[in-house]
């Protein structure tokens, strides 16, 4: 079986940060013959190359300097700073789709997968055309809400896509109601997963002397991480706990100034961007993980939180916000606690609570593990995507 994955970023190298749960994904379906290529825009003068065996075709739009509508940030992101972010998105559509049709006729696949379907469904649609292929959707909530906040005018051309789709994905309960809201009909739900070694998970932990609490994320409004340090203020001097936060992005400023305000800077560690090694013991060492999402102005929110998943892999109690697709993962007093959005004082209760109570903290970790293995399970996603791609060809 042949499929063609249409993304909006791939990883430039072997390294690159950019969607890992989807290079496992695909290293996964291949290992059950699923030949998989990605179609993806090309970065400052990027031709097509292999990464870690998987064939990336990038397509070129722009001169190389100005090529960076995608990859550095997300491209509503991008067009949304300028003139000239937006003068691209015409090149990119024009050139995306002659490459994608000359693609398409050439190897002619038998799925075409697409991600992020505004605009990408209309690469699906034309390649499917070429290649007589069906095409199947995955929806992951922010381009949803991208469009009915901020280009309500591309509305129509999301319900064409939901409707012409032959199979529909979304990653989580939230975003299914988010589909159907759209266009009614039939959705499966398919999270991402994490992948994890048994030499990750069993790696004896360094002594700590403290208590820690742990966020991972990029530092952006919608992950609420504001709300975290106000949280961390009210229990800091009773718990004797440290926040580490590990991250980059447009709130760490802010965020640094929030805690010298509070005078927090000595209690809380700015981590910044880290390696996987760095990652892992801090995962490993962390007594409770915090992912305090909110709905921003936008209207944007989780679509699902890996972070949550990563941090239940290491069988570690997590504190979460009630929105988005997190209630897919955290369900209250069973595998994490969940409090209301942009209420620290809660949120502060929750940590506390973890943070004092060890059995209870075991007791979450070990539950949320057991609950995400069987869930979230790679044998799991990659079943139920075959079964997918089998039946829409069959359709």
């Amino acid at each position: 079986m042949k499929v063609l994955y249409i993304v909006s970023a791939f990883p430039r190298s072997e390294g690159d940060v950019i969607t890992p749960w989807m290079i496992e994904t695909i290293k996964r379906l291949k290992a059950e013959d699923v030949e998989v290529t990605v179609f993806s825009p090309s970065y400052k003068g990027l031709k097509s190359h292999q990464i870690y065996g998987i064939p990336v075709k990038r397509f070129r739009y722009f001169f190389s300097r100005w090529e960076n509508l995608t990859h550095e940030e997300t491209a509503p992101d991008r067009v949304a700073k300028g003139w000239l972010p937006k003068i691209l998105v015409f090149f990119y559509l024009l050139f995306g789709s002659f490459s994608v049709v000359k693609l398409g006729l050439r190897e002619k696949f038998d799925v075409i997968h697409v991600h992020w379907t505004v605009p990408h469904f209309w690469f699906g649609f034309l390649a499917g055309l070429v290649s007589k292929a069906s095409i199947v959707s995955t929806f992951y909530g922010v381009e949803l809400r991208w469009v009915k906040s901020r280009v309500p005018l591309f509305k129509p051309f999301l319900k064409w896509s939901i409707e012409k789709s032959v199979k529909v994905i979304a990653i989580s309960q939230h975003t299914y109601n988010e589909v159907v809201a759209v266009y009614s009909r039939d959705v499966q739900i398919i999270p991402y997963g994490v992948s994890l070694s048994e030499k990750d998970l069993n790696q004896e932990r360094s002594p700590s002397r403290q208590k820690n609490i742990l966020f991972v994320g990029r530092l952006v409004e919608r992950k609420g991480v504001h709300y975290l340090i106000e949280a961390f203020g009210k229990i800091a001097s009773e718990t004797k706990a440290q926040l580490i936060i590990v991250g980059q992005g447009p709130e760490k400023e802010k965020l640094e100034n929030l805690a010298k305000e509070n005078k927090l800077d000595d209690k809380i560690i700015f981590a910044g961007f880290v390696n996987d090694e760095d990652l892992r013991n801090y995962y490993q060492n962390c007594s409770v993980f915090a992912l305090p999402a909110i709905t921003d102005k936008k209207g944007d929110t989780e679509g699902l939180g890996v972070v949550l998943i990563e941090a239940l892999n290491y069988k570690k109690p997590v504190v979460a916000s009630n929105v988005g697709g997190i209630t897919d993962i955290v369900i209250d007093g069973k595998t994490g606690l969940l409090v209301p959005e942009k209420n620290s004082e809660e949120l502060a209760v929750a940590l506390k609570k973890i943070l004092k109570d060890e059995n209870l903290a075991t007791k979450l970790g070990e539950q949320g593990y057991n609950y995400v293995k069987e869930k979230f399970s790679w044998d799991r996603i990659i079943r139920e995507l075959k079964k997918v791609y089998s039946e829409a060809i069959s359709l």
